[in-house]
């Protein structure tokens, strides 16, 4: 126990140095007519990838901060994903500024306070930059509250793999089993937050 609030400690200071700059300031008016091809995916409620098959994430009400720099990592290609490479190398900072303005809109406020069920051990480590519900702690953090199971699985997997590159998880995902990666996915999965966004 004490070897994982260690690693939470650590956690908690590489999340301060890894938080990323916002590059604009989000139209979400703009973002929303920009987020029309991304609905394909992202608007349908379960829907899974062909290949790797896994449930396409849910973005309603994601950090602002985060998703900007998720679409930066997949033009880049520090993440990997042909076709959201594919797409994020057509945008610009202003438009992964609106698009995650928008898509951060849907935040939804819990009429219960708290984490539902309780927590695996291998989520001590999780709080320090995704709290104990897993809604974040700085607005740089992503929200894991309320993702897929098997999304959540396949983004550690990919961390522990390398295919995502993040010093932060990397380091943290390598050290996971399979075991703790499913219990990790299946507790935030049921705590409450993302939501499948859509038009109105």
């Amino acid at each position: 126990m004490k070897c994982r609030a260690g690693i939470g400690a650590a956690m908690a200071a590489a999340c301060a140095l890894a938080a990323p700059a916002l590059a604009a300031d989000g139209d979400a008016a703009r973002g929303k007519r920009l987020a029309y091809t991304c609905m394909g995916c992202h608007g349908i409620e379960h829907y899974k990838n062909a290949y790797p098959k896994y449930s396409v994430p849910k973005l309603g009400g994601q950090s602002a901060a985060y998703l900007e720099a998720a679409l930066a990592s997949y033009q880049a290609g520090a993440r990997w994903h042909p076709t959201m490479k594919g797409l994020a190398s057509t945008l610009s900072a202003q438009d992964r500024a609106d698009l995650a303005a928008w898509f951060a809109g849907f935040r939804v406020t819990p009429e219960a306070k708290g984490p539902v069920g309780t927590a695996p051990e291998a989520a001590a480590a999780c709080s320090a930059c995704h709290g104990v519900d897993g809604a974040g702690t700085l607005p740089e953090n992503p929200t894991i509250a309320g993702q897929h199971a098997d999304y959540l699985a396949q983004a550690l997997d990919d961390y522990r793999l390398g295919r995502r590159q993040n010093p932060v998880m990397g380091g943290f995902a390598a050290a996971l089993t399979r075991d703790e990666i499913a219990a990790l996915a299946a507790y935030f999965s049921r705590q409450r937050g993302l939501v499948t966004p859509a038009f109105d």
